[in-house]
């Protein structure tokens, strides 16, 4: 029907550009020296996540929806690679969100403490332990942790055994999800606390009433000058204010997009095996590609916020010129 060439046209053209946009990404931090630092580190460990998402996961799961009935017909040994890699690059975008979010709580709450060379250290064992832990939870079930290939029914998915169902979905999903919700509210806790002590040590003007009427008659020293250097605002925001602003917008946006492209997915991964529900494979397949497509939105919302991206992009595709 009209209605599935154009579903299959959206799934292609979703995959293409997830993948491109990050390729676009890791180029260009590989390519603009600025970026070879914190946290930069963190969104190349992002990109590369999703672009593996985009290159090995998401095609094989498109030729699974092209098969009549989402039947598997590629064989057992793909069908092992297919679902390890959809766990390993799926856990690791996910873990990898996680860590940009406490990077920029850190900077916001610690920034006395969280200097560049300690910054750097925590980026490189957050992006150790997100591709560590993402690794053991994809891996248990090639080492016997419950079926992930039925031959009979021709069906490949994502071991379903109840005790790996509870550790596979806390590991990857719901318990980064309760760090991102707490370092969001965080953020937003400091950003507001800032904002009102400004306020309260802001200057205000003295009354009309309480300004000295006669002048000193005692000797004075003056001072002029051709041009004024100095300006003090008190009724604008500081550079940190602005700043805190921007990363408390971006990580809100950032959490938001995760959450409502991964819930709907684990939600039923978990209620599925658990209560022997038999959820509609439409409704399934919705769900996973819901979740696949956080993977194009990552790179949009993270570039959005940063002025040097843009640049970076303008600049690169000159050169190629």
């Amino acid at each position: 029907s009209i209605f599935t060439v154009l579903i299959l046209t959206l799934l292609v053209l979703l995959t293409v550009a997830t993948f491109l946009w990050n390729l676009l990404v890791l180029a260009t931090i590989l390519r603009v020296k600025a970026f070879h630092r914190v946290p930069h580190n963190l969104v190349a460990s992002t990109a590369v996540s999703d672009v593996l998402v985009a290159a090995l996961v998401m095609p094989l799961s498109l030729v699974k929806e092209l098969s009549a009935g989402r039947r598997w017909r590629l064989g057992r040994e793909l069908c092992l690679v297919w679902v390890c890699f959809d766990v390993l690059c799926c856990t690791a975008s996910i873990w990898n969100v996680t860590a940009i979010a406490l990077d920029r709580y850190w900077s916001i709450t610690r920034h006395l403490q969280y200097t560049l060379l300690a910054r750097r250290r925590i980026s490189n064992v957050m992006i150790a332990l997100t591709w560590l832990l993402s690794a053991a939870i994809s891996l248990a079930p090639l080492l016997g942790w419950g079926e992930t290939y039925s031959p009979e029914q021709e069906r490949c998915q994502v071991s379903q055994d109840p005790s790996y169902t509870i550790v596979s979905t806390g590991g990857a999903f719901y318990l980064p999800l309760c760090v991102v919700l707490f370092v969001y509210w965080k953020i937003y806790k400091a950003s507001k606390f800032h904002m009102g002590g400004r306020r309260r040590n802001a200057v205000v003007p003295l009354p009309e009433a309480a300004q000295v009427k006669e002048a000193s008659k005692e000797p004075q020293m003056v001072f002029t000058a051709r041009r004024a250097a100095i300006t003090f605002q008190t009724d604008g925001e500081t550079w940190r204010e602005q700043k805190e602003k921007k990363a408390a917008l971006m990580v809100g946006i950032l959490i938001g997009v995760f959450v409502l492209c991964w819930i709907p997915f684990f939600i039923t991964e978990l209620i599925s095996p658990l209560c022997s529900c038999n959820i509609p494979p439409v409704w399934k397949s919705i769900f996973l590609w819901l979740g696949y497509s956080n993977s194009f939105f990552n790179p949009l919302i993270y570039t959005a916020f940063n002025k040097n991206y843009n640049n970076a992009f303008k600049n690169l595709f000159v050169k190629q010129r």
